[in-house]
């Protein structure tokens, strides 16, 4: 089973024809934690001034630019090259933007790589049992600037090797199918209505905490 799922993740690498230079930066990513840094360090927050964006990760890599799904896409990218299969999980909220999360496991343990303008809904260590529980993680720190709360369901991991076909790691457009099927697919509510209608405001220090770093 092994050797075959090796021969797989190579017969596609070479349907993907990445360029050297691109290969290289995959093989310095080796582990989850340098694929964030890198997203963290080397790829600016893209605030959409020149309009709505959902670059692939090669050109994630030519603009050094990235906002929550192009970033999602980068990291699956890099994480598909270091072994783990590409998957995203959609983070779904109300009166704000929904969140993209590229998750892998470790040891059969969740954890989450994301490009945020937020400080809480980047990393998470892979030591959640269950989707859910990486999910809920986000709870506390998702919120717009009025202080509401407002993560609302999730999604099932979603396997990019699905959108092969729209060669959504090296296309040269933007690969718009992904966010509209990750919008199109059944969510799972994080909580019943009536407790979502009883929610409190934002604690004023995790509000500050969460804005440490936010790009204007």
């Amino acid at each position: 089973m092994a050797n075959r799922k090796e021969a797989n993740h190579q017969t596609h690498a070479g349907k993907l024809k990445l360029t050297s230079r691109e290969r290289a930066i995959y093989k310095r990513l080796r582990r989850p934690e340098l694929i964030q840094r890198f997203l963290d360090e080397a790829i600016a927050y893209d605030l959409g001034a020149g309009g709505p964006r959902c670059r692939s990760p090669r050109n994630v890599l030519r603009d050094r630019l990235a906002a929550c799904m192009d970033g999602a896409l980068f990291a699956a990218a890099a994480l598909s090259q270091n072994g783990f299969p590409p998957l995203l999980v959609d983070l779904e909220a109300e009166h704000d933007d929904d969140h993209v999360l590229a998750v892998f496991r470790q040891n059969g343990l969740w954890g989450a790589l994301a490009k945020s303008n937020y400080a809480g809904l980047r990393f998470r260590e892979p030591v959640y049992r269950t989707l859910r529980e990486l999910a809920m993680t986000y709870f506390e720190h998702y919120y717009n600037l009025r202080g509401e709360k407002t993560l609302r369901t999730y999604s099932r991991p979603v396997r990019l090797s699905r959108f092969d076909d729209i060669t959504w790691m090296t296309s040269e457009e933007d690969v718009w199918a992904i966010p509209e099927y990750l919008c199109q697919i059944s969510h799972t509510p994080i909580a019943p209505p009536a407790v979502i209608r009883r929610l409190t405001r934002m604690d004023k220090r995790l509000f500050a905490a969460g804005l440490v770093g936010r790009v204007d």
